[in-house]
């Protein structure tokens, strides 16, 4: 397994790290206390923590959704957030052009899903230097993924990590193949567990995405059971609030009790590994 340095965070050296933050940048103060809450309590937990949020969500349903606060003032938040919490961030790039002034910021480069197989794009973001997460797309088998992996490695990227976000199962409707899990460790990068996104319907709502907050401990659980380097979520004061993925992401104030049960079933299964 390669270890993948994301600024002060070692992701894959059998820690179980943490990738979180609001679905996207909504305001400054909004990332400044999902932050806060987030940082104080990895640090109590001791789990290695990176800060995500969306300066542009691309993809949305409805051409009049909000989509966040753009490339230039989101990247002034993220660099706020990394200043004063002293956390690694990231967010997700939409086009080539956007990978170099992103890595000028932050510590680790997300590719979404639906363009996990854009070349370009994953060649800028391999070039910038900066490690590069990429959401395996619901259209995907898991061992399609290798070929994700064989072209970061080949453009040189500094560390590569593969999500597992869901895969499509008829319409409006996504389902996780734990089996998949491991299948992604075996080419030999850390692999991470989006909660959040798994349990979306995907235009579930009509104009916006659906999906059911409820899934999100039970398939969290089993992931961790299964064996990931990192879990990401997204997490909102008010998820049902929210500007985006109001429907998926984890209320703040649940994130601790869910932490602690992953925690212990992370453990367990290092004990296990172990004998």
């Amino acid at each position: 397994m390669n270890i993948v340095q994301v600024g002060s965070v070692k992701i894959g050296d059998g820690r179980l790290a943490l990738i979180a933050g609001p679905c996207v940048i909504e305001n400054l103060e909004l990332c400044q206390r999902v932050a806060s809450t987030m940082s104080e309590l990895c640090q109590r937990l001791e789990i290695p923590y990176i800060f995500k949020a969306s300066f542009d969500k691309a993809n949305r349903t409805a051409h009049d959704s909000f989509r966040g606060q753009g490339l230039e003032q989101g990247l002034e938040v993220l660099y706020r957030i990394r200043q004063e919490f002293g956390v690694p961030v990231t967010t997700d790039i939409h086009e080539s052009d956007q990978a170099e002034p992103t890595a000028q910021v932050v510590d680790l480069l997300q590719i979404p899903a639906f363009l996990c197989r854009q070349t370009d794009l994953l060649y800028a973001a391999a070039k910038t230097g900066k490690p590069v997460n990429v959401k395996k797309g619901q259209f995907l088998a898991p061992w399609d993924a290798g070929n994700i992996v064989e072209k970061l490695r080949a453009y040189g990227a500094s560390g590569i990590l593969l999500t597992e976000r869901g895969t499509s199962f008829g319409y409006n409707t996504l389902i996780v193949d734990m089996a998949g899990l491991p299948m992604m460790r075996q080419f030999g990068v850390p692999v991470v567990y989006d909660a959040t996104h798994s349990v979306q319907r995907p235009g579930g709502a009509g104009r916006q995405s659906g999906g059911d907050r409820s899934a999100i401990p039970p398939l969290a659980r089993a992931a961790v059971a299964v064996g990931i380097d990192a879990l990401f979520m997204e997490a909102h004061p008010e998820p049902e609030r929210a500007l985006s993925d109001s429907a998926t992401q984890y209320p703040l104030a649940q994130v601790e009790p869910l932490l602690r049960e992953l925690l212990a079933i992370h453990r367990v299964r290092a004990e296990f590994r172990n004998e």
